[in-house]
């Protein structure tokens, strides 16, 4: 079954939030930023969707917080613990009712699973794995789709950057990377209004049963929240090059380490700390690229990140290019002496 949308009638930008154990994600917060730039061009309004269970309800003053005007919370025992068909029916209830204009997932895991249902069953056109939203001006190639949204993703293995629109049918669908857009400041104590939708869901709709939720003891590090990254590719050798990494991201508040993607393939290192574009995209304070060529796959993860340094033999690769600082050297060397040179400074300052 699909639901036909006109284009005159489709208003509002939808964001699904994406909760885990309850608690929303910093992905939600993501898109809330970018879904108001967009809604501020289109002259309409932010809605962050919130679907859970008994508690979810704690969940709607954060998105109040980082700038969401609406919320709409969808709050039923089956949405308690992620299941795709119970939420893909929720969601396709409420843009059945609710007819947006635009709809944003996070392209996670959660995400990359429902976003692409809803769109099957909604008839519609959806962009994965978006790096880039904005509304056409009418300056672009054709004047009639001034209004429409821009979705830029890369393509042909991250050589080019598409944009994609959906011009014939609604809402318009995209699933956004983690990490790519800013995330807008928090504004403490601020409110706005919270809308209930009732899902309509039903015992049928629970295809599996949880039979139990068993939390990861070694939880995988989400290395998009670091503020310091120091990070290895080709040049550290093996696994046992990045121990010196990590002894210098000790040394830094909220310093982790990350790989390109030569150590993940290798199993020098676990996928969870890969950035670029088959991995995470990431925008620290200092990022620290230690024998990284700079692959176009990797830099399309990091070139957004406040300072880059790069420690490389080879001086013309692309990672020295795009860097702040380009250290030529050998990352054995040069890694260990920043590190007891940093200990020295921090002892210094003791005194």
């Amino acid at each position: 079954m699909s639901i036909e949308i006109k284009k005159e009638e489709a208003k509002g930008v939808f964001v699904i939030a994406e909760q885990r154990s309850g608690v929303v994600q910093k992905v939600t917060m993501e898109l809330i930023g970018i879904a108001n730039k967009l809604a501020d061009d289109l002259g309409q309004e932010v809605y962050t969707v919130i679907l859970g269970g008994e508690g979810i309800e704690d969940q709607v003053q954060p998105c109040f917080e980082y700038g969401s005007k609406n919320v709409i919370l969808i709050k039923d025992p089956m949405l308690k613990e992620f299941v795709t068909e119970p939420y893909v029916k929720a969601i396709y209830n409420l843009i059945a009712e609710k007819k947006p204009n635009i709809v944003l997932f996070g392209a996670s895991s959660i995400g990359r699973d429902v976003a692409p249902r809803v769109a099957g069953r909604i008839h519609t056109g959806l962009t994965a794995d978006c790096t880039g939203l904005a509304i056409d001006d009418g300056t672009n190639a054709k004047p009639e789709d001034k209004g429409l949204l821009r979705m830029t993703r890369p393509a042909f293995g991250g050589n080019i950057m598409a944009t994609i629109l959906i011009r014939n049918y609604r809402p318009q669908m995209a699933t956004v990377r983690p990490g790519v857009m800013p995330l807008p400041e928090r504004q403490k104590g601020a409110t706005g209004n919270l809308i209930e939708f009732d899902p309509q869901l039903t015992p049928e709709d629970m295809n599996v049963e949880i039979v139990e939720v068993v939390e990861d003891a070694k939880k995988a590090v989400d290395i998009t929240n670091a503020k310091v990254l120091i990070s290895g590719g080709r040049g550290v050798g093996g696994p046992e090059g990045y121990e010196p990494l990590r002894e210098l991201a000790k040394e830094f508040k909220g310093g982790e380490v990350s790989s390109s993607r030569i150590g993940v393939d290798n199993g020098w290192i676990e996928k969870s700390r890969q950035v670029g574009q088959t991995g995470k995209t990431v925008r620290p304070d200092l990022y620290m690229a230690c024998g990284i060529s700079g692959a176009i796959q990797h830099l399309a993860g990091m070139e957004d990140s406040e300072y880059i340094i790069a420690i490389n033999k080879d001086e013309s690769c692309p990672m020295m290019q795009l860097a702040d600082l380009g250290v030529v050297g050998d990352l054995h060397k040069i890694v260990p002496a920043l590190t007891e040179a940093i200990k020295a400074y921090k002892q210094s300052q003791e005194v």
